[in-house]
């Protein structure tokens, strides 16, 4: 059988990637909803947010070393927070309706766990961490 390992090849295999990826997506459909007024405000800091979340995952992956793995997991799990947050203030301002921030909030928590487990499973890679 097969370790899970051996079949990661790329980024784009890794699960936290492609449920960033999905987060990307869904942050870009919203945001064009958004009124007018929040193209250089609210929608450009949430859009990177969530660009930032993929693409550090995509450098850590890149990174010869575990604890420089980490490091840009770290970074990636932080800009998700970052995007929480941002979410939440455009629930509070009504820009999304309930459901579609339920939606999102799920895709934040789902990616939020995977993304951890990354960085858990980083750490035990790391020597006397």
């Amino acid at each position: 059988m097969e370790s899970p390992k051996s079949t990661i090849k790329s980024f784009t295999d890794l699960d936290a990637w492609k449920e960033g990826r999905r987060l990307v997506l869904m942050v870009y459909d919203l945001t064009k909803k958004f009124p007018k007024e929040e193209i250089f405000g609210l929608v450009i800091q949430l859009r990177r947010a969530v660009v930032s979340i993929t693409s550090n995952i995509a450098e850590g992956f890149s990174r010869q070393s575990y604890k420089d793995k980490l490091h840009f997991y770290v970074i990636a799990l932080g800009s998700l927070t970052e995007a929480q947050n941002q979410l939440f203030i455009s629930k509070d301002l009504k820009y999304c309706t309930a459901e579609e921030f339920s939606k999102i909030a799920e895709q934040t928590i789902k990616a939020s766990k995977i993304l951890n487990g990354l960085i858990k499973s980083s750490k035990t890679l790391i020597p006397n961490s």
